[in-house]
């Protein structure tokens, strides 16, 4: 597997514009305050399926070979990734399965049935998911894609970051969520590329720490998955993505799961948008760092809001009963009724 290119992230782009539209890059002064630096957000959840990685599903999806379109695709996910090949598959006239674990998010199980797929419940997590994936791929002969370890996938997620700093190109550090760690591999090839100033930062749970051992070690390791956030939620680390990543990303962070639950109650009241957990890691881990970003321009990369009801209902209850943990509370920010 050879690392996408700059120029692939270029060539993914224009595959992608005629199916999906850049996303909203919006500043918010609340989050700005609570950091203490000039916060925007990049807004993946207004996706069409509600998550970054459908950018990735496009891109992959087009360039299949004529036998892969006609055996199939198939895939493991939580619930994004399945839900981006899925919203591809559809545009192409490509039959998908998706593997997903059988606890998956019943938000997005319902989108990957919508949009077509064919699902395959299986095991109590994504690794578990994954490894039947690919049992099903070879004795099936579908064309297995992976979450992570796909070149067409990393490009096509980069463009978020190409948007960012072509909308704001004086954007000093992009934060971003990491499970197998496509977005923050496309985000560094982008970085370096459009500006080697820009540092990019990853995030992920403290209780799903694989990527984020993976690259303080140099070398693939798994490690516990009791994170709440699906999205961050991988036992295993991705060979490519963490290839692209130990040689770029400046920093990697690890931020607790309550950390996690007050970032999302905070953004979903500040922007006034549907967050899932893994899409408030990046606002978790500024508030973190919040010292080494003081009066710095900052993005965040929202990367879904793919939460359910009873998601929503909890992290909201959460924030009820301790409203100023972390000193995170925006009751000082009301919103204006009229």
């Amino acid at each position: 597997m050879q690392a996408p290119t700059f120029a692939d992230v270029h060539e993914a782009r224009d595959r992608i514009a005629p199916h999906l539209r850049p996303t909203p890059l919006y500043e918010y002064a609340n989050l700005s305050e609570l950091v203490g630096a000039e916060v925007f957000v990049k807004h993946e959840n207004h996706q069409p399926v509600g998550a970054f990685k459908v950018r990735g599903g496009v891109n992959l999806v087009s360039q299949l070979s004529p036998d892969e379109r006609e055996n199939g695709v198939i895939a493991a996910s939580t619930g994004n990734h399945g839900q981006s090949i899925a919203f591809a598959a559809g545009i192409f006239g490509v039959a998908a399965t998706i593997c997903v674990p059988e606890a998956a998010n019943p938000v997005k199980v319902a989108s990957m049935r919508g949009l077509g797929a064919e699902l395959v419940f299986h095991g109590r997590d994504y690794d578990e998911a994954r490894e039947h994936c690919e049992q099903i791929a070879r004795e099936q002969g579908y064309r297995y894609v992976h979450s992570g370890n796909e070149p067409l996938l990393i490009a096509g997620v980069a463009t978020q970051t190409l948007e960012i700093l072509e909308e704001q190109p004086e954007t000093d550090v992009v934060v971003v969520p990491i499970g197998g760690g496509s977005g923050a591999a496309g985000a560094c090839i982008v970085a370096d590329a459009v500006n080697p100033k820009v540092k990019v930062i990853g995030v992920q749970s403290e209780a799903a720490p694989a990527a984020y051992r993976s690259w303080k070690a140099q070398e693939l390791v798994e490690d516990k998955m009791e994170t709440f956030a699906e999205g961050l939620a991988t036992r295993t680390a991705f060979a490519l993505p963490q290839r692209i990543l130990w040689d770029h990303l400046d920093d990697f962070v690890l931020v607790s799961d309550d950390e996690i639950r007050t970032a999302q109650a905070t953004l979903i009241e500040a922007t006034r948008n549907l967050v899932e957990a893994a899409g408030a890691a990046s606002l978790a881990a500024a508030l973190r760092l919040r010292d080494d970003l003081a009066g710095k321009r900052v993005a965040l990369v929202l990367s879904g809001g793919n939460a359910t009801r009873e998601q929503l209902l909890d992290v909201l209850a959460r924030k009820e009963r301790a409203p100023h943990q972390a000193g995170l509370s925006i009751d000082r920010f009301p919103v204006d009724p009229g």
